[in-house]
């Protein structure tokens, strides 16, 4: 940790914007939901969230911006590690959890496109395609109770030809998932909030905390103390920095977009390669990021600068299999940091009696965010 530097806050500073019952970290999607959600069932706790950064650090505004909730071989994948019900359950809590998002904001507020998504497998992934073909029917049986939508997912080998595509063999649809703008979504969470009387601070980090008899008291980097009597960590792939006991590291994910390229032949979110590969239109460009899987160990990492190679693999891909006979160019690169572990599952949990954790949403935080900020805040109040 860094030695604190920090000038004291005035009177007036500590009555108002300092004055709080439940201090929340990180002013995520996680985060701002915890503070709604305990702004509902108590309208009166005081709920300060603090951000470390001028905009959110972990992977909030700097994902791809897919409202989804897991492509078919990532389910086949999981079912390695999880039982059938487990998968089921986590489907379903990445469902609700954009049920609940587009609740709290509206869909054009999260700026939604139902377009569907697809899954793409090369010429060298039959076998991984039989592998999700096998789970198919079982899992639209599954997704027909959780969405009440008939077939959920179907081969469209047809379109291969129409999106242009190179040394691609088959293609799964999914018609129950859409894509987001990431930016407005969390525009409009964060006015939400502040439209309560939430208050969110940026640029200010917790550094340490300590218990006392009756309430917490919080080191800061800019500010010193504080005190209050609840604290929720939910920095998501952060998490092991204030709790190392837990298991979450981070995984850098990297993201490219090109300039608008004219007659762009397809629209829609795309998966491949286990979901280590994602892309997507937005209007006329194509977002594309992953490729984490290609040095895992090089991307557990909190560095948020791009690496030529894996930067190289998105380019490669992008010139010799989505867009082969399209030119393109390169206008924006970024990294964010996703909450990772042993399981996909999230981690909600009491640390102590007074502080909580709400972390690890295993790339999902557009899908599962809001329900697990809502979780915490549930917890919190037991």
């Amino acid at each position: 940790m860094k030695a604190p530097s920090f000038t004291a806050p005035s009177f007036w500073e500590s009555q108002t914007w300092l004055n709080a019952d439940c201090i929340i970290v990180g002013a995520g999607i996680v985060g701002l939901n915890a503070a709604l959600a305990l702004h509902t069932a108590q309208p009166n706790k005081r709920i300060l969230v603090l951000e470390r950064g001028a905009l959110p650090v972990g992977a909030s505004t700097k994902n791809a911006g897919f409202a989804c909730f897991g492509s078919l071989s990532e389910i086949a994948v999981d079912l390695d590690t999880l039982t059938e019900n487990e998968v089921v359950d986590l489907i379903r809590m990445r469902w609700n959890g954009l049920q609940l998002l587009r609740k709290n904001l509206g869909d054009a507020g999260i700026g939604l496109e139902e377009l569907g998504s697809y899954e793409v497998f090369t010429d060298a992934q039959e076998e991984l395609f039989q592998r999700s073909c096998a789970i198919m029917e079982q899992f639209n049986t599954h997704l027909k109770k959780i969405t009440g939508i008939d077939e959920v997912f179907s081969i469209r080998d047809e379109k291969i030809n129409e999106f242009q595509f190179k040394g691609v063999k088959h293609l799964i649809f999914n018609r129950a998932e859409g894509q987001i703008n990431s930016g407005l979504m969390m525009q409009n969470l964060l006015e939400l909030v502040r439209s309560k009387g939430i208050t969110v601070l940026n640029g200010l980090e917790l550094l340490s905390w300590k218990e006392e008899t009756d309430h917490l008291r919080i080191q800061t980097d800019q500010l010193g103390e504080l005190d209050c009597q609840q604290l929720l960590i939910c920095t998501n792939g952060f998490a092991a920095q204030l709790l190392p006991e837990l298991d979450v590291q981070p995984g850098r994910a990297q993201v490219l977009i090109t300039r608008p390229i004219d007659q762009l032949p397809f629209k829609g979110c795309f998966h491949m390669d286990e979901g280590y590969y994602y892309f997507r239109n937005v209007g006329n460009r194509v977002l594309f990021g992953g490729g984490r899987n290609l040095d895992k160990q090089g991307e557990t990492t909190y560095s948020h600068e791009t690496s030529e190679r894996i930067q190289a693999s998105l380019e490669s891909y992008l010139r010799e299999v989505i867009l082969p006979n399209t030119p393109f160019e390169i206008e924006q690169r970024w990294a964010g940091t996703l909450g990772l572990g042993n399981t996909r599952l999230p981690i909600v949990k009491a640390i102590t009696s007074r502080v909580f954790c709400a972390v690890r949403m295993g790339g999902m935080g557009v899908a599962i965010g809001s329900l697990v900020g809502q979780e915490a805040a549930t917890l919190m109040q037991q």
